[in-house]
């Protein structure tokens, strides 16, 4: 999410990572937290620090598939972590996650009820919402002779070599299902299989120019792609940049998706996790971070008290008329996530039979 990071930082931010120790002792007086790329405003670590004398080490990845690949390998060791609702519900099946003390944290109390008790940790016990949002299509009013309406119109020759797609399995090949009238949650592997034809497709048709997470800022902003898919948060900070751009929520419908904190079970330094996720919810620190990143917040009475124009924003917190058409990704059965990874590389390794 939230910004380019390349090849050579994220092999960097992994050896990084490798090199701290593993489970066991307390380190002391710091909180290792690892967060997706431009997901937080990063001044508030200075007054966490203030108010606790806790350190902050802070480090990113690009997408929930990196940090699973990093915890679920070993050697890494971080206190919070914040991955999205599917993630979510795979790494508590294959306990990766630790339970929280919600006595360390009363701020929770803060949160909208309607973003608890979700699919992903139905009993509430392994996370606390941290942002929420939808994907959609982004575009460039100036590049597109027609507006996009439905996720199907990333599929037309009309884009070609024009069209950006989520660099991930389960967003790349959830956009084609939905354009298939399929659900993002299908166990059907002959469903799954289909998106993955449809997606190789468009990629031997040369419609798609990359794959990408968050290298699609620049390509956007510097109009460097006509249309792509992406999380409407990073659409607003993208637009601040680039007033030609534009958002379209299909007609199928979209991922609303949940990011919550959570602690991994390599955690070193709980206390100082609890001590960190409690922050995050306070009113003042919510407000400052959802200023900064353009994503929408749980915090029921930090929206209550958020400056007008940001909290009617119908991007950030569309109506019910929008999310009602919205879906989230659960977790799936082993065999299945296995068939997803399978197809996934299938498409990768689709060739590209024509360009313009």
């Amino acid at each position: 999410m939230k910004k380019f990071v390349s090849v050579l930082l994220c092999s960097l931010m992994i050896l990084s990572c490798l090199s701290l120790s593993g489970c066991g002792s307390e380190q002391g007086n710091v909180v290792n937290v690892y967060n997706w790329g431009e997901y937080i405003d990063e001044s508030i670590f200075e007054d966490f620090e203030a108010e606790t004398g806790i350190t902050v080490n802070y480090n990113t990845f690009s997408s929930n598939e990196m940090l699973y690949s990093s915890i679920k390998g070993g050697g890494s060791q971080y206190d919070v972590i914040i991955p999205s609702d599917y993630m979510i519900a795979r790494m508590i099946d294959e306990d990766l996650l630790l339970e929280l003390d919600f006595s360390q944290i009363p701020n929770m109390v803060n949160l909208d009820p309607q973003y608890l008790y979700r699919e992903f940790d139905p009993q509430q016990k392994y996370s606390v919402p941290y942002m929420w949002g939808t994907t959609g299509i982004i575009y460039n009013t100036k590049m597109v002779d027609k507006a996009p309406t439905s996720w199907m119109d990333l599929f037309t020759t009309e884009m070609r070599s024009n069209v950006l797609i989520f660099d991930n399995p389960r967003d790349c090949i959830g956009v084609a299902l939905k354009a298939l009238g399929y659900s993002f949650n299908t166990t059907d592997k002959d469903e799954i299989r289909e998106a993955a034809e449809l997606l190789m497709e468009q990629k031997s048709k040369g419609i798609v120019q990359a794959y990408v997470m968050d290298q699609i800022f620049d390509k956007m902003i510097n109009n460097e792609a006509a249309i792509g898919t992406y999380y409407a948060g990073d659409y607003v900070i993208m637009a601040e940049e680039n007033p030609d751009l534009a958002f379209c929520m299909p007609s199928e419908g979209a991922n609303l998706f949940v990011d919550s904190m959570c602690v991994p079970a390599c955690c070193e330094n709980y206390d100082n996790a609890m001590a960190f996720i409690n922050f995050m919810c306070r009113d003042d620190i919510v407000l400052r971070n959802c200023d900064a990143v353009g994503y929408s917040t749980p915090s029921a009475t930090a929206h209550a008290i958020m400056d007008e124009e940001m909290a009617q924003d119908p991007i950030i917190y569309p109506g019910e008329d929008v999310l009602s058409k919205c879906e989230s990704f659960g977790g799936l059965p082993s065999d299945v996530l296995s068939f997803y990874d399978h197809e996934w590389i299938r498409v990768c390794l689709a060739k590209v039979k024509f360009r313009s």
